[in-house]
């Protein structure tokens, strides 16, 4: 392979390597820039890598995709190849062999490589609405925030960090492996999705301990001797916890990801915000971060003025410059940092 096609072969592996982990919608892929390589190319060397990077994939072998993922996806690299080649590959019926021949589960799973060499791997629901509810697949607006947050971690260092509607825990995985919180709370108010939360916390390797709501009970781990912080998961109904209850949790900083789906739940949030500040008046005021994407121009202006009405003072945060996950390249996405 020429010195040209190989730098251009190193910039559309890790592009196919992290959408196919996130299992990402196969249009997102760069299929146009793999049929002129393909095109300009006489060797099977740039596929066999991309079978490497994404099916064959160490993550990929442990922790699979939806087989309807893994099959739709081979099946169009196939297409490309014999678009362009006569001869078939024998590497890519094999695998295609092997999918066809798997049982679909009820649970997928979806890795995110992270800067330091470590990943993310969440099992979720095959079904973007499961049980009743959104919580259980990652949306955009938590990928935005865990990349804001990996270049800001003092933001999170050695701090109590309370998450509101954590769905699948990616955003906090990767605060907790990456950014060194001492307690980080994961929340929801969904049954199931607690449940899926504690086991995609135990699936990244990260101890659990007992569902509780005061961290000070446990004062003997201290993130400045501990390598990782301390993780609880509690169940947080925004609608009837109680200001003692959020007390109880002493955050430095709360944090939420794509909550502004529609105004009940804005105006829940916000009723849940008011009472996290009256109950934590007597010490230093906690900060708050909330990434949302703007589906509803509407509603996220219901979000600001509730704001307003509920005297907590807002600032839009800066855009971060790593694109570190794959997501909408054109998604308009926001996180505002608010001072209770």
């Amino acid at each position: 392979m020429a010195p040209e096609e190989s730098a251009e072969a190193a910039r559309l592996l890790p592009s196919f390597e992290r959408r196919f982990l996130a299992a990402r919608t196969l249009r997102s892929f760069p299929w146009q820039s793999l049929e002129e390589k393909l095109r300009d190319s006489s060797g099977p060397e740039l596929l066999l890598n991309i079978l490497q990077k994404t099916v064959k994939h160490p993550l990929c072998v442990k922790h699979p995709p939806s087989v309807k993922y893994a099959r739709c996806f081979l099946s169009e690299l196939i297409r490309k190849h014999e678009a362009v080649h006569t001869e078939p590959l024998d590497e890519l019926y094999e695998a295609l062999a092997e999918v066809l021949m798997a049982e679909e589960p009820t649970q997928s799973h979806r890795s995110y490589l992270l800067p330091s060499g470590d990943s993310v791997t969440l099992s979720e629901s095959t079904a973007i609405i499961s049980h009743g509810t959104t919580g259980l697949v990652t949306w955009d607006a938590a990928l935005y925030l865990a990349e804001w947050a990996i270049e800001n971690p003092a933001a999170f260092a050695h701090r109590i960090v309370l998450e509101l509607g954590s769905g699948a825990g990616l955003t906090g995985l990767a605060i907790c492996k990456t950014c060194c919180p001492s307690t980080y709370i994961f929340s929801d108010c969904h049954t199931c999705v607690l449940e899926q939360l504690r086991r995609n916390i135990l699936l990244n390797g990260l101890s659990l301990e007992p569902d509780t709501t005061d961290p000070a009970r446990h004062p003997e781990h201290n993130a400045y001797n501990s390598e990782s912080p301390r993780v609880t998961v509690a169940h947080l109904d925004w609608d009837v916890v109680t200001a003692p209850e959020l007390a109880a949790f002493q955050p430095d900083v709360i944090i939420a990801a794509d909550v502004l789906y529609c105004p009940e739940t804005v105006l829940s949030l916000v009723r849940v915000l008011q009472r996290l500040s009256a109950c934590l008046k007597n010490q230093q005021a906690p900060e708050a971060y909330i990434a949302f994407t703007i589906r509803n121009p509407e509603t996220c202006q219901l979000f600001t003025s509730e704001l307003g009405r509920a005297g907590i003072p807002w600032e839009a945060v800066p855009h971060h410059n790593q694109k570190l996950f794959p997501y909408e390249e054109h998604s308009d996405m926001k996180i505002l940092k608010l001072m209770l």
